[in-house]
């Protein structure tokens, strides 16, 4: 299949990518660059330096027969400071994506959702029929074009899949995080444990939770990419569906950073911070839709797993 793969030169992108040449497929890679690395393209797609909103005549030239969309800003942070550049890349960039595909009768799509589209859970673990009410702009632009998709399918006869998921960890393909500003937990304990940093700060020890520190969901990158492969001809045209990808149960700030002293032998030294605004004690996203409609399982669902292959990666 050809297969074009917006945002294939960041993390996940190029795994994916790697998984979807590792199949035999045709891939082109569609990437700006403002997050992405060039040499994080696998060997053997082709790689095309364009912004989403210059995806028309890239579409026209390679025809694609299904498109894999991670292309977007992803900082929750910055998207509160600045909102303007979220809606014109993530649901500004995803429209003109969806109607480059329209114009080549390209209408096969898997999205890179995110489960911030649920906002302050009501249970957990969170299932997809669960509220959708983000509390910041990143996690509402997100579920901006899961609407979109929607819409296209019914309108304009797509066959269209989301897959809402939180943390994804582990390296694959030899290709792991590499974010010039990380925010993500596995990653910033690494750095601690190989001396580019100090120490970590864990925001808050007192939630009700069984060591009193954050649970979170993490998803292996090289499970995450199966599921994109198993998604990709799963929907039938005028079809969106939405998996949620979780572990079940979710790992604590604790046990992630006893894991990466177990991993890396460093003590990693900890300061405690106080607890962040708007951070819930627990988010895990259930994946029994997958599970049941696919047959997704999750091979590497071990947090100690996840964090040896981030940390053989970095060691590289």
């Amino acid at each position: 299949m050809r297969v074009l793969v917006a945002g294939g030169a960041g993390y996940i992108g190029s795994v994916v990518t790697a998984a979807l040449l590792d199949r035999g497929h045709e891939v082109t890679v569609l990437d700006d660059l403002s997050t992405g690395h060039a040499d994080a393209v696998p060997e053997g797609a082709t790689f095309v330096r364009a912004s989403l909103h210059d995806s028309g005549p890239v579409l026209a030239d390679v025809r694609p027969e299904a498109v894999l969309h991670f292309a977007a800003k992803s900082l929750v942070g910055v998207s509160q400071t600045q909102p303007e550049d979220y809606w014109h890349t993530n649901v500004g960039g995803s429209l003109a994506l969806l109607e480059a595909m329209r114009a080549v009768d390209c209408r096969r799509i898997v999205f890179s959702s995110t489960a911030a589209t649920y906002g302050e859970p009501e249970s957990v673990p969170i299932r997809e029929d669960a509220p959708t009410r983000p509390t910041n702009t990143y996690g509402a632009s997100k579920l901006a074009v899961d609407h979109m998709l929607t819409s296209y399918a019914v309108a304009h006869s797509f066959a269209a899949v989301s897959l809402r998921y939180f943390n994804v960890a582990g390296a694959g393909f030899g290709r792991g995080e590499r974010h010039a500003t990380e925010t993500h937990l596995i990653p910033i304990a690494l750095q601690v444990a190989a001396g580019t940093r100090d120490a970590i700060t864990v925001f808050g020890e007192d939630y009700p939770t069984p060591d009193g520190t954050c649970i979170r969901d993490y998803v292996h990158v090289l499970d995450l990419a199966e599921a994109h492969l198993l998604a990709l001809p799963a929907p039938a045209p005028g079809e969106h569906r939405v998996y949620n990808l979780g572990n079940g149960t979710g790992f604590s700030v604790q046990q992630v950073v006893d894991a990466v002293r177990e991993v890396t032998g460093h003590p990693v030294p900890v300061v405690v911070g106080a607890r962040r605004a708007g951070d819930p004690a627990q988010l895990v996203a259930s994946s029994d839709r997958i599970r049941a409609d696919l047959g997704w399982t999750p091979e590497h669902a071990d947090l100690t797993t996840m964090v040896a292959d981030a940390w053989a990666q970095l060691s590289r």
